[in-house]
């Protein structure tokens, strides 16, 4: 259990609003894109202390090389920093809340000490109740936090044809997740990215590598105050 407020968003300012246009176009591409062969990045085989990332296409990097994905800028950023962690893809495209949930235990395998969970973008997309994803976003939560695991919540808006109410519940899930589990909070993934031509792919929806830049700055704000200082680290 993290000490400190309740609730600790990250990043939110207006983005959310400016880039809600684009949610729709961003999930329909979450759920299109076709799983990668393997279901994640293999772990490394020593004991390092590992940050793993869990989430969709956003996380595995789809249309880009592994090394552009964020979860790649957050090692770099990582061994700069002086840090020993080993980070870990654990996206897999097209994955929902319940997907994560059916491969949390081995993802969650060897020295992890923080799970980035960045999931839920698919349940929006299909309509799915915002109930059930908060039952699968909190068990992994709780499953990770029985493990001495510090969790950072990512969280995503839902397409707004399913009406105001569904994308206020859909909302409200990471909310109350923050405070339930006393977890930071990353309202908005994609803050800054959504709906910006110049940091997304051709196809205007996946972030470009200029994009993954951006989202692993705004999750690197936010998981650095989660970690030991680089000489504790073990």
């Amino acid at each position: 259990m993290l000490a400190g407020a309740k609730l600790r968003p990250v990043g939110m300012g207006n983005t959310v609003v400016r880039a809600l246009a684009a949610v729709v176009m961003v999930l329909a591409a979450l759920l299109a894109s076709p799983a990668p062969a393997g279901a994640a990045a293999p772990l490394p085989a020593d004991g390092a202390p590992r940050v793993v990332c869990l989430g969709d296409s956003l996380t595995a990097g789809y249309g880009l090389p592994v090394a552009q994905a964020y979860p790649a800028l957050l090692q770099q950023r990582l061994r700069e920093a002086g840090y020993p962690h080993e980070v870990i893809n654990a996206g897999v495209s097209g994955d929902t809340s319940a997907g994560g949930l059916r491969r949390l235990d081995w993802s969650l395998r060897g020295n992890v000490e923080v799970l980035i969970l960045a999931l839920g973008a698919n349940d929006g997309l299909r309509g799915l109740p915002p109930a059930a994803m908060r039952q699968n976003l909190g068990s992994m939560i709780e499953q990770a936090q029985k493990r001495g695991i510090t969790v950072l919540l990512a969280g995503m808006e839902a397409p707004p044809n399913f009406g105001p109410a569904y994308t206020r519940q859909f909302r409200g899930v990471y909310r109350d997740l923050a405070n339930q589990y006393d977890v930071p909070l990353i309202p908005f993934f994609l803050a800054g990215v959504a709906g910006v031509p110049s940091l997304n792919q051709a196809d205007g929806i996946h972030p470009n590598a200029a994009g993954q830049r951006q989202v692993a700055d705004l999750v690197w704000r936010a998981l650095k105050p989660l970690l030991p200082a680089p000489q504790q680290s073990r």
